[in-house]
């Protein structure tokens, strides 16, 4: 990353996001008591859901009086209760501490280091597991620890406890499935619930197995692509953060269609956890 100009200061910057019963005044009463503190905004959205007569609001401001976020976040107690609200604030110059799991296919691994040694990423990557040895030399020579635990249908409640061990010691807030190509007992997805963010292909249900694309292929598919969601107990079921797709012709054989895929899957996973991580799911 590019250092910063010799006499910047970096400007603080707060995120606060907001989710409550829809009523009128919300965005009223946040923006009131935001320059209230002598915060300016500088970014701001909000949805209004009708279905479920829910109200979501997240809004990036600058604490332009230096008011410290331990005091906003205890300022804010005596309006939200008046909206049922519940909120948080986030400091943006945080960086989220992540787990990356992976097993053989290492397209998704590879496109997050880079994106993270970059700073393209702004996340921590604490460590990366998986089932097999393939990835510990690229892996090490980042300076991220790597852990190897095989999983068998023997060993899988010990094999996801030292998978949690190692979440909880090095503090980790998201679970990365990058190409883990075993499925999460419903204890993990539970104890993790909306920390944990898949990829896989858009086949789903139409072509499963190992080789969905050559089923695809034969099929005569023209749209291939890729999902990412967060990981429930229902398997490929949870809710779905990021998607796109890429046109493909009778001309192109299902290698291209695999390389095609692997290249869409490591964009939609970039993006989920981008989202993720700014809090704009």
């Amino acid at each position: 990353m590019r250092p910063p100009k010799t006499g910047m200061i970096p400007m603080t910057k707060y995120c606060l996001t907001v989710t409550c019963p829809s009523t009128r005044g919300i965005v009223a009463a946040i923006s009131t008591y935001l320059a209230g503190k002598g915060c300016n905004i500088t970014d701001s959205s909000q949805f209004d859901d009708a279905e479920t007569g829910r109200f979501f609001m997240r809004v990036s401001f600058v604490p332009e009086t230096g008011v410290a976020i331990e005091d906003l976040r205890a300022g804010l107690a005596e309006t939200a209760e008046g909206f049922d609200m519940t909120y948080a604030f986030h400091d943006e110059a945080e960086k989220l501490k992540v787990v990356i799991m992976v097993s053989r296919f290492g397209h998704c691994l590879n496109d997050l280091l880079y994106r993270w040694r970059i700073g393209a990423l702004p996340i921590e990557i604490v460590a990366v597991i998986s089932n097999h040895m393939d990835y510990q030399k690229v892996v090490v020579n980042h300076d991220i620890p790597f852990h190897c635990i095989k999983v068998t249908k023997d060993n899988k409640p010990q094999a996801e406890a030292e998978q949690m061990r190692i979440v909880r010691e090095t503090g980790a807030e998201l679970i990365v499935l990058a190409r883990y190509m075993q499925v999460l007992s419903d204890e993990m997805c539970r104890a993790m619930s909306g920390r944990i963010i898949n990829i896989h292909h858009s086949f789903l249900p139409s072509f499963k197995g190992a080789n969905p694309y050559k089923q695809a292929f034969e099929r005569g598919v023209k749209l291939i692509g890729a999902t990412s969601h967060y990981v429930t107990a229902d398997l490929d079921e949870g809710p779905i953060i990021e998607q796109d797709i890429i046109r493909v012709t009778h001309a192109q054989s299902p290698d291209d269609y695999v390389s095609l895929g692997r290249d869409v899957e490591s964009q939609v996973l970039a993006r989920a956890i981008h989202a993720h991580i700014h809090r704009r799911v």
